[in-house]
């Protein structure tokens, strides 16, 4: 089987985990790249030995090479929408990068197109492809916890405490769409959805505890505008309750992400920071307490070659699709409505496009 050619549309820190996987992989080779910025385009070019001919300043010409297999997407959020509609116009495989686009509206807009202009596509939800996350997967598709009641996740990291961090995208609503909700929460919202199913309804609170921040020309600051922290209270299809606390203030935690899922007849603790763990104690197998067990072989896989082989027909169904990405939006919606508005929000399956 020959290499899937790939190009990489958007060349800042996403592009290293998406190149690392196409260059390890038996399946792929970068093909082609495209960035705005025509410094940054040179030098990735040299670093992979891409030829001129193939760096694009405009990613709509290079969506237009038929050579062209595939495409990854990994652009600050404002650039999802309109780079995933020209790439499925003009018939492109992708894997998107989260979240899909700025709002819910824009999402469901995706979706339709998706639907009626069927293709292979890939929401890049990262930790999907955790081993512990897949094993836990199994474990409760086996019914190995009983009746799930409660889910208690977070995820914290700690890089916005530094006051001298300037203006970056993140910090600006109309580039990212949200702040750390968005960002941190999206990935907690599709592995509780991966692992449980669909949030329902939502109670949250945040803040933004840096107001301002130095442009980035350093002409003098500019305001926040998205939230830096947000806890939310929920409750998933089935009657199961949650509770999610979401930071980037959180003083000493680099990547730290946990999950516990409490049922009538066993329970388990995913939790990743170096490395992902998983962590059981189950009735059938007459555990005294909470013991670390070893994900199977079948368990582990990467996201890039995951992709790879969601292109050649050989995907196993656990990718996250554009209507994941759609529901994903809508929950993050849902959540800063909530927390805007002060009150409990019901998640509505369909809205309006605009």
């Amino acid at each position: 089987m020959a290499k899937l050619k790939v190009g990489l549309i958007g060349l800042g820190g996403i592009a290293d985990f998406h190149s690392k996987g196409i260059l390890e992989s038996p399946d792929a080779e970068i093909w082609a790249i495209s960035d705005c910025n025509a410094e940054l385009l040179e030098r990735r070019s040299k670093e992979w030995d891409i030829p001129a001919s193939r760096t694009y300043l405009d990613y709509e010409i290079m969506l237009q090479d038929p050579e062209l297999d595939a495409v990854t997407i990994g652009t600050p959020n404002n650039n999802h929408f309109e780079i995933a509609k020209s790439a499925i116009e003009n018939g492109k495989t992708f894997a998107l990068e989260k979240p899909v686009a700025l709002n819910a509206s824009e999402a469901a807009i995706l979706q339709q197109l998706i639907e009626q202009k069927p293709l292979p596509h890939f929401i890049c939800f990262s930790y999907r492809y955790k081993s512990a996350v897949r094993y836990a997967k199994q474990l409760i598709d086996e019914g190995k916890l009983g009746t799930i009641h409660h889910v208690y996740s977070q995820y914290l990291q700690s890089w916005a405490l530094r006051d001298d961090i300037p203006l970056v995208w993140r910090f600006r609503k109309e580039l990212t769409g949200s702040g750390a909700i968005g960002d941190l929460g999206s990935h907690i919202l599709d592995l509780t959805r991966f692992l449980i199913g669909d949030t329902q309804r939502v109670l949250a609170d945040a803040d933004t505890v840096i107001a301002e921040r130095e442009l980035l020309d350093g002409s003098g600051k500019g305001a926040v505008d998205v939230d830096d922290y947000c806890h939310v209270l929920s409750r998933i299809e089935g009657g199961i309750s949650s509770a999610m606390m979401i930071s980037r203030f959180a003083y000493g935690r680099g990547n730290y992400q946990q999950i516990e899922i409490y049922g009538t007849k066993g329970a388990l603790i995913y939790n990743l920071e170096d490395e992902d763990t998983l962590q059981v104690k189950l009735a059938d197998e007459n555990d005294m307490e909470f013991r670390k067990v070893e994900a199977p072989d079948e368990c582990k896989v990467g996201q890039m070659q995951a992709f790879f082989d969601l292109v050649n027909g050989m995907g196993d169904g656990y990718d996250a699709t554009m209507t994941d990405g759609y529901v994903n939006q809508l929950a993050v919606d849902a959540i800063i409505q909530s927390f805007t508005e002060q009150k409990w929000i019901s998640i509505k399956k369909e809205m309006k496009t605009s």
